[in-house]
């Protein structure tokens, strides 16, 4: 990983937009900091897309996508959108129909129950009420696993066919092919009608943990948060560069240093 300021202003002048994890990213201690929320908002008015994606459920992200200044937060791996509409209200789109969400949820439940069956200390993350298409195992947000048990998890995920990634804070599993990158493909698609591997060289992408590294090796304008150290040892595909500051600090570095070419 290379520091920030060695990323080419040449480079960051040719963007259009900016793909963005959430927690411990964009927040700080669970909430998005005055200078992130900032940020986003310089990010917009300066012209360029700006789109979040996340682990996170579509439930808990509803809030989010009608108050921050995005263009949409693409929830739970990129399974789900929400597109903030002129009136105030939210669009809510889907990858998958309605028939294959409601099977897969039917499956992922009893996946969920196993887990917290057979293996000791997992717990279904606390805001499980609001996914709908994948779920969810906390390790790091109220309850603490080890590595260990969090490869346990991640293993009993992919012995019941799911997919399945850590996030800084859960263990993440699903069915379907969508994940983030997918998620991001897709919301090119939905919103502007462009192809995103045709212009992949003029987004950036700033993350902070393992269910990063697939948006880290896409991107060629990668960024990780300082914070991303703990998840080094981790990844098969680190960020191309790394900010001073952490979470939210580290975001608006990446915003600055963006803003500064316009």
């Amino acid at each position: 990983m290379q520091p920030l300021d060695s990323w080419p202003a040449t480079d960051r002048r040719g963007l259009v937009g900016v793909f963005t994890d959430i927690d411990d990213t964009l927040t700080t201690e669970g909430a998005i900091t005055p200078d992130a929320l900032q940020a986003l908002g310089d990010l917009k008015a300066a012209g360029l897309h700006v789109v979040a994606i996340t682990g996170r459920p579509v439930g808990w992200s509803v809030p989010f996508a009608s108050a921050w200044p995005l263009d949409a937060i693409v929830a739970e791996n990129g399974a789900v959108a929400l597109l903030p509409r002129g009136d105030g209200t939210l669009d809510k789109r889907y990858q998958q129909d309605a028939a294959t969400r409601s099977a897969n949820f039917a499956r992922m439940q009893a996946v969920l129950a196993d887990i917290e069956q057979h293996i000791p200390g997992a717990r279904r993350a606390t805001d499980s009420p609001g996914r709908e298409c994948d779920i969810a195992i906390d390790h790091s947000e109220f309850t603490q696993l080890s590595d260990a048990q969090i490869d346990q998890v991640v293993r009993r995920m992919r012995d019941g066919g799911m997919h399945a990634t850590v996030s800084s804070i859960h263990i993440n599993g699903w069915y379907g092919d969508h994940n983030k990158l997918e998620g991001a493909r897709w919301i090119v698609r939905e919103l502007w009608a462009r192809d995103l591997d045709a212009e992949r060289g003029r987004w950036a992408y700033v993350g902070d943990s393992t269910n990063d590294q697939l948006m880290f090796e896409a991107f060629a304008h990668s960024v990780g948060v300082a914070n991303i150290a703990r998840f080094v040892p981790h990844l098969a595909h680190l960020p191309r560069y790394v900010t001073d500051g952490e979470r939210g600090a580290g975001f608006t570095e990446v915003a600055h240093a963006i803003l500064a070419t316009r």
